[in-house]
Order: structure tokens, then C-alpha cells, then sequence
């Protein structure tokens, strides 16, 4: 989906007739003309984002960066929480974003109200839309958790679980038998009751996840997983120490995360973040985390190819 249709009248109809034209444009590969179009749209209704979004892609898909960047600044400018997520446009464009004001970020540029709103109109179709990927994270967040709990001498059985970008709940569904009590948290309000329909959670919250854990007590559970969640941060280590902290010594933290063969973080054309493994391991490290395992496996394809990635599992020792 393109996140230029979530908000989806300018009010002019002209305008509105301009945009549509210039989608068809862009889908039959014709970015110069939709351009055209789109300056049109832009100089009519100069307040609306969704038509300078579109522009900065079309402006984009002719080499015209610099030029895109500024389209999508201005995106920023009238929508400072971010809806359409310009401001990963911007960053991969080689700009900046302020440092303080504008959009409540996940991570540098990936606001909260751009992936709440994008994961709400996914919502209906994520499941499909995940298998016909050959998404496999529950199975291998299951098979890394229990080689790891065979590994440390231990029943593969947890007291309670907390599902980090729980999304439906396919991962806690997976892991359901092998955990007491469940709690899932969510941006997106439609997937949470999607995943409340599953019946595996003791209680499922709309929320961002760092701020869901600061708002528990130290120490106050045995298992933390997220499958396909870290990609929507960019540093993770605010996400890491707060499971460190909320994690009882001796449990256990599970995620999945896309990844490069180089350093630190990518921000992927998908506009999702790839961490290099050498990252992980420090970041993990720095929170207080002992690696057990880290496995290169990919849990999803994208256009027919595996997205190379990573299975973690840490412990918080003690």
C-alpha cells in the first residue's frame, strides 16, 4: 500500500482526479508525466501532503533527489507527526531531521503515527499477506527458544511472555503452550483486536513498545519475543535495555531482525531497518545481555528472494 492513499481527499476534486491520474502514471512506470501532474496538484491545494508525497516519488523515480528530499520536507512541514512516514524518505535521501519537536519517533524518522496507521488499513489482509511472503518467524523464534532452553538446562516452559509488536499474535499462537500467561503490545489498535480474537492473551494493549515495558516493574517476567518487530527501530538499544531490566534473571529474550553484511544500521529501501549482526552483539552486550544463539535465517521473502536476517536468543544472566 502506499502510505500517499491513507489519508485520501484533498477536498478539490480536481485535485483528487489529478492525484488518481497521476497513481496510474507512476504504476505504469510513467513518473515523468505523473510529475507533471502532481505540480499541478501541489500549486492548486499547496497544503495538502499526500500530493507533495507523491511528487517527491515521482520526483524520486526520475533521479531527481534533491529535488524529492524537499517534497518530502515539505510533507514533514505540514504534517509533523508524520502520517505517510516522509521522514524515512528524507533520511534515506541523505537529510536530517530535528532533534527535538515534530513527530514522537520509534526511531530516526519512523514515527508512530505512520506505522499505527499503516499497520490499521493492513490489518484485514496482514496474515495473508505474511504467508504468501513464507513468513516463518514463529517457527524459528520456536525452534531457537528451544535450543536454547536445551542448552541451559532447562524446561522449555515460561511463568509469563511479553509479545513486543505482537501484530495478530501469529508468534504468541506458536509459543502459546509453552508459556503461563501472555501479554502482547501493538501501535496499530486494529491489529490488537485481531490479536485478542486469537484467545492466547492474558491481556493485549495498543501501545509503542518501549514505553509499554517502562511502565513495568524490574524483574517482572521470564520471557520477552518479538518476531519481525526490531526491523521498525532503528537503535535498538533503548528496546534492549528495557527488556534487560524487566526480564528476571535467568529469562529470556527471542527476536527476529532483517540484517547486512555491513555495520551498524540500514534503513533499507523497504523502509525497514537491516542491524548487522556485529551490532546485535554489541548492542546486547551493552544492555546487559549474555547471547546465547545467532542464527542467520531469514523469515520472510521479498520479491520471490530471501530477506537475509537473524534469529537471537539472550539472557539476562544471574
Amino acid at each position: 500500500m502506499s502510505p500517499a492513499r491513507l489519508i485520501l481527499s484533498s477536498g478539490n476534486p480536481t485535485v483528487d482526479r489529478r492525484m488518481d491520474w497521476a497513481r496510474a502514471l507512476m504504476a505504469e512506470g510513467n513518473a515523468a508525466d505523473a510529475a507533471a501532474l502532481l505540480d499541478e496538484a501541489v500549486a492548486r491545494t499547496a497544503d495538502y501532503a499526500p500530493g507533495w508525497f507523491l511528487l517527491g516519488q515521482a520526483r524520486e523515480a526520475l533521479g531527481e533527489g534533491e529535488t524529492a528530499r524537499a517534497a518530502y520536507e515539505r510533507v514533514l512541514d505540514l504534517d509533523p507527526a508524520d502520517t505517510l512516514g516522509a521522514g524515512l524518505h528524507v533520511v534515506r535521501l541523505g537529510g536530517t531531521l530535528p532533534e527535538a519537536g515534530g513527530a514522537a519517533s520509534t526511531s530516526f524518522g519512523m514515527s508512530e503515527a505512520y506505522v499505527r496507521t499503516l499497520f490499521d488499513q493492513y490489518a484485514d489482509r496482514f496474515d495473508a499477506a505474511l504467508a504468501r511472503l513464507g513468513y516463518r518467524g514463529p517457527e524459528l523464534i520456536h525452534a531457537a527458544l528451544s535450543d536454547a532452553c536445551a542448552a541451559l538446562a532447562r524446561p522449555y516452559a515460561f511463568g509469563r511472555g511479553l509479545d513486543l509488536g505482537c501484530g495478530t499474535g501469529l508468534v504468541a499462537a506458536r509459543l502459546a503452550d509453552h508459556v503461563g500467561a501472555l501479554e502482547g503490545v501493538d501501535l496499530s489498535p486494529n491489529m490488537i483486536a485481531l490479536a485478542r480474537r486469537r484467545g492466547v492473551y492474558e491481556r493485549a494493549v495498543a501501545g509503542e513498545m518501549v514505553a509499554f515495558l517502562k511502565e513495568r516493574p524490574a524483574e517482572d517476567t521470564d520471557l520477552i519475543f518479538a518476531g519481525d518487530a526490531f526491523c521498525y527501530l532503528d537503535d535498538l538499544g533503548p528496546i534492549l535495555a528495557e527488556s534487560a531490566r524487566v526480564l528476571e534473571r535467568g529469562g529470556l529474550l527471542a527476536f527476529t531482525v532483517e540484517t547486512h553484511d555491513g555495520a551498524g544500521i540500514l534503513l533499507r529501501d523497504t523502509l525497514r531497518f537491516a542491524h548487522a549482526e556485529n551490532y546485535v552483539r554489541a548492542t546486547l552486550a551493552a544492555a546487559g545481555l549474555t547471547l546465547i544463539s545467532c542464527a542467520a535465517q531469514s523469515t520472510r521473502t521479498e520479491k520471490d528472494q530471501p530477506v537475509p536476517g537473524l534469529v537471537v536468543v539472550a539472557q539476562r544472566e544471574g
